[in-house]
């Protein structure tokens, strides 16, 4: 990519393979977006590397499972981690959207969605929501509702490869959308300069 390509990182934790599987899919919608670098971090192998790729990003999507009503612990670490940067307000002025997974229909995603928002305020970053009125059957993009961000339901005992395909096309929808965005405030930026 040329160094005039926004970046989008995907920073996510997946326990069992179904938030990896909906970040590939974040990852695929944002990188079809022309001039965009995608790219996925994992939040609990992050080397300084990855710190230097979240800080000179364009837009952070997070990602993680929703464990007992929230974010998963891994994921909490590494919010926790980004305090220096909130200190710094690092982030400030970056796009940023969410997705999380859980094996209920409902399984408490939207407070996932809404800890991540709370993160991306506190840091500053302009949020991304969803734009999809909600499916109606199974087959339609956003069959699960939400609005904040993108949801997928993997029922308990389903691997990674059996996800519905609509919640992972949800997923790539929030990717473009998230892209578009960060190119759009980028020209904005570039014109006001």
């Amino acid at each position: 990519m040329p160094d005039t390509a926004v970046s989008v990182v995907i920073a996510y934790h997946s326990g069992h393979g179904h938030t990896t599987k909906l970040a590939e899919a974040v990852k695929e919608g944002a990188a079809g977006v022309s001039g965009t670098d995608a790219v996925l971090i994992s939040v609990d192998e992050l080397g300084n590397d990855d710190w230097a790729r979240l800080d000179a990003a364009d837009a952070i999507i997070f990602g993680s499972p929703t464990y007992m009503g929230t974010a998963s612990p891994a994921f909490h670490t590494f919010a926790h981690d980004t305090a220096g940067r909130w200190y710094q307000q690092a982030w400030r002025n970056k796009v940023a959207a969410g997705f999380t997974v859980s094996s209920g229909k409902s399984g408490d995603k939207l407070h996932t969605l809404q800890y991540f928002t709370v993160l991306a305020a506190q840091h500053g970053m302009h949020w991304i929501n969803l734009d999809l009125l909600p499916g109606q059957q199974d087959s339609d993009l956003n069959r699960l509702g939400g609005r904040l961000g993108a949801m997928a339901q993997s029922p308990g005992g389903q691997g990674p490869d059996e996800m519905q395909k609509s919640d992972l096309l949800t997923g790539s929808h929030l990717g473009q959308r998230v892209a578009e965005h960060a190119h759009l405030l980028r020209r904005a930026r570039q014109a006001a300069a």
